[in-house]
This record gives structure tokens, sequence and C-alpha cells, in this order.
């Protein structure tokens, strides 16, 4: 049977993952300590005192989870390798038991026809470089591409499709500006040094990688109230403004440098009113500035705003006096996060018509729900709508004129979710944290389904 809805020839269809949210084995064949490992251990800082230390056990799991991929049909697991797996001080020599468990993955995968595509961080620097100053010190951007390198050495054999770095703002701005992620850090100046120095670590990274590179953002439509029904609505001179500073710090703030070469002006003259340029060195934007092949992106709900005399800036947005961060009434996520499918349609559709030399894949997509377990079912309807709205948001973007080339669903599994522990659930596949049990739900079959399509009934 035809779809109705059918998505290009070899688009590309996938599930997400990161190491510290499923690998567990926190002290096995020389790990070194994380940042969040140490973060988790801080009482307050992870709810009920939750860690990654077991999480979905996914370093003992992977043969089983590889064979649960196949069943549903993906033909691409974006994973992430742990810094402090291959190199546990950071700095120095690698792990080869480290690398190893990588190798067995990968030919897992392999094996099993499924393409690997390995994100080199995702959040979980290693704490002995954080004692030395994290990604506010310079020489991190460096100890980065050293690890990269040692990581390229021994899979580029068989992996082609490297991620340097996943959502940079949140690693910067949540970890070193409002502190709720790790490594906890609440200071504007670090959080503009930490993105600067995130930046430089992609450029000279992939200076030395082959095959596709990718780049991950997790990036929004930022807009007011009233456009969010009504895509025309004229801008008052204030809400413009307010909606340029918060997309230059947001967006344009990691696309600009890597995609052109320069920083919006808002965010220079945002971050030198918070400690200073002095970070970003003549021939920096160079470095950054390197061919990637695809965008990816990491898309959840808009980011809605407006501008309100009076409105302190959130710790996380540096610069924003007198804008208002608006909660939308309507259907909500688990999170809290409002599900508005047609804001990632608006998303795509603005990437490809202001950076028209790079292509476009969703790199994460899901939510979170409160799910049952209902005899030997998850009924997800929930879930099913929100991934089923998105699909036809991408679809759209693509009859548009968008460059969409694939989608990969957030998450796999249900895992970690970092500051919220194990409350909240964004897998496809239901763990029993207790037993380590799988258990498809239904939007995985929903969703091995639209894979086999190629599209949505």
């Amino acid at each position: 049977m035809t779809p109705d809805i059918e998505f290009p020839e070899g688009f590309i269809w996938g599930a997400a993952t990161a190491s510290y949210q499923v690998e567990g084995a926190a002290r096995e064949d020389g790990r070194g300590v994380s940042i969040w490992d140490t973060f988790a251990r801080t009482p307050g800082k992870v709810a009920d005192g939750h860690t990654g230390d077991v999480a979905c056990d996914h370093y003992h799991r992977y043969p089983d989870d590889v064979r649960l991929m196949a069943d549903l049909g993906l033909s691409v697991y974006r994973f992430s390798t742990a810094w402090p797996r291959v190199v546990p001080d950071g700095s120095g020599p690698a792990n080869p038991r480290g690398l190893d468990f990588y190798d067995r993955l990968v030919d897992s995968l392999l094996d099993a026809g499924i393409t690997p595509y390995v994100t080199l961080y995702h959040w979980d620097l290693p704490q002995n470089l954080e004692d030395r100053g994290g990604w506010t010190s310079r020489d991190t951007a460096y100890y980065f591409a050293d690890y990269a390198a040692a990581v390229h050495a021994r899979l580029s054999d068989r992996v082609s499709n490297w991620t340097t770095l996943n959502e940079p703002w949140v690693c910067a701005f949540l970890g070193y500006g409002s502190g709720v992620h790790a490594p906890g850090v609440t200071d504007a100046a670090s959080a503009f040094k930490a993105a600067h120095h995130q930046l430089l670590g992609h450029g000279l990274a992939a200076q030395n990688l082959t095959g596709t590179l990718t780049l991950t953002l997790n990036m929004a439509p930022v807009v007011t109230p009233a456009q969010i029904v009504d895509v025309a609505h004229v801008l008052t001179d204030d809400d413009a403004e307010a909606i340029r500073r918060v997309d230059a710090l947001l967006n344009r703030q990691f696309l600009d440098p890597a995609l052109k070469g320069t920083y919006p002006a808002e965010v220079l003259d945002i971050a030198a009113e918070h400690g200073g340029l002095d970070h970003i060195r003549d021939g920096d934007l160079e470095i950054i500035r390197q061919p990637i092949d695809l965008l990816g992106i990491n898309y959840y709900n808009p980011c809605v705003i407006q501008a309100a005399a009076g409105a302190v800036a959130p710790p996380a947005w540096p610069g924003t006096d007198g804008i208002e961060f608006v909660t939308i009434e309507g259907p909500q996520t688990a999170m809290g996060w409002p599900v508005i499918p047609s804001g990632l349609s608006r998303l795509l559709v603005r990437l490809s018509h202001d950076y028209p030399d790079v292509g476009l894949i969703i790199t994460e997509n899901g939510a979170a729900f409160h799910d049952k377990v209902v005899g030997d079912r998850v009924p997800d309807s929930d879930r099913v709508a929100y991934l089923d709205g998105h699909l036809r948001a991408c679809h759209q973007a693509i009859a548009e004129g968008a460059d969409l080339r694939g989608y990969l669903v957030w998450s796999l599994f249900d895992n970690f979710e970092w500051a919220e522990g194990y409350h909240q659930r964004f897998g496809i596949v239901r763990i029993d944290y207790a037993t380590q049990r799988r258990l498809p739900k239904d939007s995985a079959l929903w969703y091995r389904d639209v894979i086999q399509r190629n599209g949505i009934e």
C-alpha cells in the first residue's frame, strides 16, 4: 500500500542515544570520571540522587540492543563515544579497552546492516579537564581534537559519519550559565567562553575527520505567542528586537561561526557586557568555519518570547532583560514542553533558506510522557501522535524546499535524563530499570511501520 505521505527515496530513518545516558559500566575497563558522574553525586543536583552508573547497561547488553534495532528496521544508530572512556584523564594516551567497546558496537551494527553515526561529544567531559577549567579553558578545545583523532584512528575504517558536538548551547548555558547541568557553574562570562571553545574544538577536530561531517545544534524558531497562531502576524518593533536578540543567542551564536565564519553582532555585544571578548582570538573563526556536510537539528518546541518592560533575564539567557519567556497553553509533554510540530517545519525552511549550502538531518526529536505498561504493551498513543505530527511537519518542510535528508527519533530507549534522573521517559523502547528488560512501546512498532513504508498512512 502506498502511504498517504511518502518521504524521498533514500530518506534516512534511525534512532539516537548518548553515552552517559545509556552505557552504564561507569567504573569498568579503565573509564575515567566525567563531570556528570561528579554532578550526579552532588546533593540536590539530580532528581532523587540518580546517576548514570548503570543506566540501560548498554555497555553489556549491546548485542541484544542491536538485534532490537534491526527488528525495528533502523537504518542508522546515532550514539556518542564517551570521552572519559576513551581518554580517562581527558588528555594523554587513549585507553585501548575503552576503544575496544566501540569496536565491538560498530562491528555488531554493521553485521546487522545498521549504519553507525558517531557523536564525539555529548556532554560527558572528563572531570580532570573540568578541574583545569573545563570548556572555559582554551586548552580543552585542543584536547578535544586529540580525543576525536584517537576515536577516528580506531573506527574510521568502518565509520564514515561523524558528529563533533551535540548541543553546545546546552553545555555552555545550562552547564556554565544557569548551572542546572554539569558542571554546575553559574557565570555568564564562563558560558560565553564555553560556547566559543566548543566551537573551536569543533573546528580543530573537523580538520582531521574524514567522511560525512555533522555539527548538531539544539535549535528552535523564536516567535511571539501571536505568531504561533498567525504566521503573518505583524510584530511590534520591540518584539522584533527581542526575537533578534534571543535568536542570536540560541541559534545564530553557533550557526554563523560554523557556517559563515562570523559572530552575530548581538552576541558580541552581550558577551562584551558579560566578561569581555578576550577568549576570541584572531584566526579562531577561520578554524571554526570548516566545511560540514550536514547540520544536525535537535528540535523539541519553539522558543516563545515577547518584549516585556521590567522582565529580568533568566540565568541561562544573559542579555535578555526586558524579554519574557512565555509558556504556551495547550498540549504539553511530561517535561512541560508545548507540542507544536509547525515549529519544526518553520525551522527547517528557515535553515535551508539562510544556510543553503548544507544539508539537514533531524538528529533528535521525541517526547517524554507518563507511560503505563498494560499487560505486555506500552500503549503510548501520545508519543505516536507527537511523532506523527512532527514527521508530517518534516514532510511539509521538504515540500517547501527544505533539504532534509533524514530523521532520528529521540530516544531509542528510556534512559538517564540528565537532571531529571530516571523520572522522564523519552524512549520508544521501555526500560525496566530493575530488570533491564526491553519492551518496545506501541510507538516503536508504529515507527517500524513508518520505516517499512518510507512514509505515513
